[in-house]
């Protein structure tokens, strides 16, 4: 690999000098001499440092538009080298030779940092000019996250004998018998959990409700055999890392069971058993009215500034309307209600679907002995879940989970889309044997939205794709039947009865057809009004960034988080930072 400039200057002195460039041209608020370091085809992508929004901005004329705006109020200062980053270094992305590195500075708001990948170019300081930019607030000044600042206080050695001990606050705290939260978040997985870490580090009184009986069981009441998809290096909660001895991929309820330690180890305040079942937004007091509805019956109205819904990309079950359903006799049911095939041995099981879920409860029902068929609604795209793992892989560079985290997020979405492409390309020619296998089964094969594969699915639909541990080589085989949906007529009491005229008998129906977006979730809890103000949520706005999420919606003091464990642990320090910030009367 070669970046080099022409002055030969090695990476570090290389990069030293444009940063240098870059930081000068930002301290005296030239926007136009800053943008001017930025490539044509460069992107700056913002989160919080400069703009308060998670936002991208293309283009040199662009970048300096926003800037010039934005520069007298930030006032950016002391660019540098971020201390104990990794430092510069050549590296591949998107296909393209950059050298990346990671700088810190000051603003009139606190502490942030940012990364730079920049390719070699003539006319720039050090014989470059940045492709990529991201700047991303850190800190809010005055109001440091408690895992930056803890150091002992006089106080702390003091011993109050005879009064309250810690499980004496903690239970003070989670009753809130006297006072409501500034924040409530709906959902105790790993959405939920992300953001209340990182808001009662920052100090922010927060509850989190579920209606589960125990945290984790989100995940623990899912089928007997699921595992997560990916690596365990890449999910990690914040604050928190799983222990070194876990295994790469991690199974369902060892996850959930962590999650009951994170509470506990977090000191976060949790409500189980509970329920949002109404709320509406009090504009004169700029607060919500919400009513919370407790498993026994019983009803606490509360008041919180803000609402967090972290109910998850998997929210309301989608029971799609198929022509005969009512008169089929056999047992029909959700994949988010389907636990293991052990009753379903020696009988006939149909699965509804293509996807991820679809696909394991498949291959669960088989190894319990079922007979299953699979019906096939729209072309998937299947990939190995060894070549899965092929989208985390800055994660597999040795640098600290810190580093990759911001790395992670320095892809606006043009770059992010051909970095996809490029990968669904590799994996698809390395998957190859098995696809070519499947297509002559009749299985109906997608490269996803514009060929970017699995990961786009996932951002835009939260589905479509298959990360195959078997189960695509049993239906090569023809181990496990296949049906596409259009052959279907219509169900009948004893199965399926097909356009020409067969009958495919069935005692179990398994509908793996997803969820409804999270806009509908909101609007069970809060009306129409405000389930159509916000719009949906999810999939890729005009602007490159996911709808509502981890940002303002246009319903004051309602907020949404969803999606992995590495986004949740990512974006949730950002959201919280919003938060924070609205609460110190930063932003209004």
């Amino acid at each position: 690999m070669n970046v080099m400039s022409p002055k030969t200057l090695p990476p570090e002195a290389a990069a030293a000098e444009w940063l240098a460039a870059f930081g000068a041209a930002l301290e005296r608020q030239d926007a136009g001499a800053a943008a001017a370091l930025v490539a044509p085809d460069g992107h700056w992508r913002d989160l919080l440092a400069f703009t308060w929004e998670v936002e991208s901005t293309s283009g040199p004329a662009a970048i300096a538009a926003r800037l010039a705006e934005r520069l007298p109020e930030i006032r950016p200062s002391g660019l540098r080298l971020a201390p104990g980053r990794t430092p510069p270094r050549q590296v591949m992305r998107a296909g393209r030779e950059v050298v990346e590195l990671f700088f810190a500075f000051e603003t009139a708001v606190g502490s942030a940092e940012g990364v730079a990948r920049l390719v070699a170019d003539e006319g720039g300081p050090g014989g470059l000019r940045a492709w990529i930019l991201l700047t991303a607030l850190q800190e809010i000044r005055g109001h440091e996250d408690r895992s930056t600042r803890q150091r002992a206080r006089e106080s702390d050695y003091a011993r109050d004998f005879g009064g309250p001990n810690w499980l004496d606050r903690r239970e003070r705290a989670r009753a809130y018998a006297d006072h409501d939260p500034a924040v409530i978040v709906v959902g105790c997985g790993q959405a939920g959990l992300g953001i209340a870490a990182r808001l009662g580090a920052l100090g922010v009184d927060t509850l989190v409700i579920d209606r589960e009986e125990r945290v984790g069981d989100n995940w623990r009441r899912r089928y007997h055999s699921l595992t997560l998809h990916n690596e365990v290096h890449v999910n990690h909660l914040p604050y928190m890392p799983f222990p070194p001895t876990w295994p790469v991929f991690i199974p369902k309820d060892m996850l959930a069971n962590w999650f009951e330690a994170y509470v506990e180890a977090m000191e976060l305040n949790v409500w189980t058993g509970t329920e949002l079942s109404a709320g509406a937004w009090d504009e004169a007091a700029r607060c919500w009215e919400v009513t919370l509805t407790r498993a026994d019956g019983t009803q606490r109205v509360m008041r919180p500034r803000h609402l967090v819904f972290a109910t998850g990309v998997s929210g309301i079950p989608i029971m799609p309307k198929l022509p005969g359903l009512e008169e089929f006799r056999g047992t029909v049911m959700h994949s988010g209600s389907y636990t293991d095939g052990s009753a379903w041995k020696g009988r006939r099981a149909l699965v509804l679907g293509t996807g991820n879920s679809a696909h394991d409860v498949a291959q669960d029902l088989h190894a319990s002995g079922a007979e299953v068929t699979m019906i096939q609604r729209s072309p998937t795209h299947i990939v190995s879940v060894q070549e899965a793992q092929r989208v985390y892989s800055i994660y597999a560079e040795g640098m600290p989970t810190e580093d990759c985290d911001l790395l992670a997020t320095a892809m606006p979405f043009p770059v992010l889309r051909r970095a996809y492409q490029m990968m669904t390309a590799t994996s698809k020619e390395i998957d190859r044997p098995l696809l070519e296998r499947l297509e002559r089964r009749g299985f109906r094969l997608s490269d996803g939205i514009d060929g970017c594969g699995f990961q786009m699915l996932y951002l835009e639909r939260g589905g479509g794709y298959y990360f195959n541990v078997g189960c695509s080589d049993l239906i090569a085989d023809g181990a496990i039947g296949l049906l596409h949906f259009d052959m279907i007529e219509r169900f009948v009491p004893e199965g399926l009865r097909l356009k020409d005229g067969s009958l495919v008998p069935a005692d179990l129906l398994v509908a793996a057809t997803g969820y409804r977006n999270q806009q509908e979730v909101a609007r069970r809890a809060l009306g129409d009004a405000v389930a159509d103000r916000i719009g949906p949520v999810w999939g890729f706005d005009a602007g490159g960034e996911l709808r509502n999420m981890w940002r303002p919606t246009p319903q004051p003091g309602l907020w949404f988080t969803a999606g992995s464990l590495a986004q949740c642990r990512i974006y949730s320090k950002y959201l919280a930072l919003q938060i924070k910030a609205r609460e110190a009367g930063l932003v209004a």
